[in-house]
Formats: structure tokens, C-alpha cells, sequence
């Protein structure tokens, strides 16, 4: 996923969420509706993610050091997940307080046509948004559904910003749910429960959210895609006759990490062992861009040691190896 598909995502959204968070602040100020100010909250905590996500791009455009020398490139996961805790804590449990102190204490809604006339121009204004979201995502989904997209992309970027505007699209349909319900029956509860709806809606998305950047900051592999191009570019039938083993992981959602056992001849000379492994790591560069670290280990390929099977023990993250005498 590329920096500047992103990127022009994010800068809508935060464009119509600033606009929309002041919108509903007035309409609060002058309506009282509970309703308009946990969407008030929500757009501002939405503005302030989608500023999370630009300065997690930045940070992580920073060259590598001695002390990170692959680079910073998931500092974009962990500010996307930062943007999870924000919405859960900020957006999400704040409008559930909100509906149950409204249900607790209603009263009437002032003014109606000020939260009325918010909630259509925030609707609006989401809509462009997330129109611009799905016009980028779809240059990158391919085939995939939209649920598989949200949940294969290495970019964390617009998986966020489509579910933080899907979820604003429900969320001020709720809104006008409640304080329409309000309005009709005089009964300003039903204003606290569309405040309660958008509160559990919110929390559930944000769960969403830090479930899939937690994948991606424990680290994932390439898509079955990438490795099969990083296998069928690896093995040229002649020095480098197969793959004994191989991992890959990203860095970050542009930078691919890939380490492999490959078979070599036992009669291949160490010159022609080299230049055959550069060969390889030219070819896997070709065939996948983001394969940026990749760290080849020739081996004699022996059929008695492949039906033992894999050796867990020695995989990270295997099992721990057994105490003596066990």
C-alpha cells in the first residue's frame, strides 16, 4: 500500500472531521442534545487519530541506526494502534457515559433543527471521506472482499480510516435516529440510547482495530502471493536447486524481511555458490520491491534429514526445548 495513497485519505477525513466536530459543538451549545455531543467527541477523537496516523508516516521515514537497524518502518502500526486506545477510551466509552447519564436525566432537545441540520451536513461531508477512502482502498484491494483487505493490508492507514468512517456513517445515522425519535415522542431518552448505540458501536470498531494492528505488530508474513514470487524466484534449477526452509516478515508495510535455507550442489564452488545467491536476491527484488533484508543460507539438501520433518525446537516461537532426563 503506498505512503501517498494514505496519506490523501487521512488528509480527508481529518479535513471533514475538523469540520464536522465544530458543526456539532454548536448544534450541542444550542439543542443540548447528548446525542450532538458524544458525535462532537467522536468527530474530534476521529481528527485526532487520523493526526496520529500522519505523524506515525513521518516517524517512520526515518534511516536506520545502529540501535534499529531495520529501520522505524512499524512505527505506523503502533501509532495505528494508538489510534484504537483513542477511539475506545476517547470516542467510544465516553458517548456510552453520555446516553446513560441522558437516559438517567433526560430532557427535551431545543432548537431541533440545529442537530437535524448538523447530522445531514456530517453526513455529507463522512460520505465525501469515506468516498475518497474506498477510491484509494480500491486501487489496492484487487479481488479481495472488504473484509479480507481490512484484514490481509500491511498498510495500516486506510483500513483505519475506512472503519473509522463507516463506523461515523452508522454512528450519525443513529444520531438522527435518536434525536428524531426524541422530537416525535417528547421523550428525550431516546436521545440517551441513540448516545448509548453509537458509544457500543465505536467501542466494537476500535476492538476491531487493535486486534489487527496487534497481528501486525507481533509481526506477519508476506501474503501467499509475495511468497510464492519470492520461491519461484529463488530456485534457478541449476547452483540453487530448491528451498529447504524459508521466513518471511514485514518491517513495516513497505519492507519486506526475507530468510531462507536454499539447497545447493556439494560440488559447487564457493565462487559459484556467492554469485548464485546474489543472482537469487536480484531476481526476489524483482519479482517483490518491498523484499528489501534478505539473507540467503546455502546447504547441501539431504532427503534423510527433509523426512524428519521441521524442527519446531528450532523455529522461533517453537516449543521450549525439554529439560535433561525428561
Amino acid at each position: 500500500m503506498s505512503a501517498s495513497g494514505g496519506t490523501r485519505a487521512i488528509v480527508a477525513a481529518l479535513g471533514a472531521n475538523l469540520a464536522i466536530a465544530a458543526s456539532k459543538f454548536v448544534a450541542f451549545a444550542f439543542s443540548g442534545s447528548s446525542s450532538m455531543l458524544a458525535e462532537g467527541v467522536h468527530s474530534l477523537a476521529d481528527s485526532g487519530n487520523q493526526a496520529l496516523l500522519l505523524v506515525g508516516g513521518k516517524k517512520a521515514q526515518r534511516e536506520a541506526t545502529p540501535q534499529h537497524p531495520f529501520g522505524y518502518g512499524r512505527e505506523r502500526y503502533i501509532y495505528a494502534f494508538l489510534v484504537s486506545i483513542v477511539l475506545f477510551s476517547v470516542g467510544g466509552m465516553f458517548a456510552v457515559y453520555e446516553g446513560y447519564e441522558k437516559i438517567r436525566h433526560p430532557h427535551d432537545i431545543e432548537h431541533w433543527y440545529w442537530p437535524v441540520g448538523v447530522l445531514l451536513f456530517a453526513i455529507i461531508a463522512e460520505g465525501f471521506s469515506f468516498r475518497t477512502a474506498i477510491k484509494e482502498s480500491n486501487e489496492l484491494r484487487g479481488s479481495l472482499s472488504w473484509a479480507q483487505f481490512i484484514r490481509r493490508a500491511k498498510a495500516p492507514e486506510l483500513p483505519v480510516v475506512l472503519l473509522e468512517d463507516f463506523g461515523a456513517l452508522i454512528g450519525l445515522v443513529l444520531a438522527l435516529g435518536g434525536v428524531g425519535l426524541a422530537l416525535l415522542t417528547g421523550d428525550g431518552v431516546w436521545d440517551g440510547i441513540g448516545t448509548v448505540c453509537i458509544g457500543v458501536l465505536l467501542i466494537l470498531i476500535a476492538l476491531v482495530l487493535a486486534a489487527e494492528t496487534k497481528s501486525l505488530l507481533l509481526g506477519e508474513a508476506a501474503g501467499v502471493e509475495d511468497v510464492q514470487k519470492i520461491e519461484a524466484a529463488v530456485v534457478d534449477g541449476r547452483t540453487v536447486t530448491g528451498i529447504i526452509h524459508m521466513r518471511t516478515l514485514h518491517l513495516g508495510p513497505e519492507e519486506l524481511l526475507v530468510a531462507a535455507k536454499i539447497s545447493v550442489e556439494h560440488d559447487d564452488t564457493a565462487a559459484e555458490v556467492a554469485a548464485a545467491i546474489n543472482a537469487a536476491e536480484a531476481r526476489i527484488r524483482e519479482a517483490v520491491p518491498i523484499a528489501r533484508v534478505i539473507y540467503l543460507e546455502p546447504d547441501i539438501y539431504s532427503e534423510a534429514e527433509a523426512a524428519k520433518g521441521p524442527d519446531r525446537e528450532a523455529t522461533p516461537g517453537g516449543p521450549a526445548p525439554h529439560p535433561a532426563g525428561h
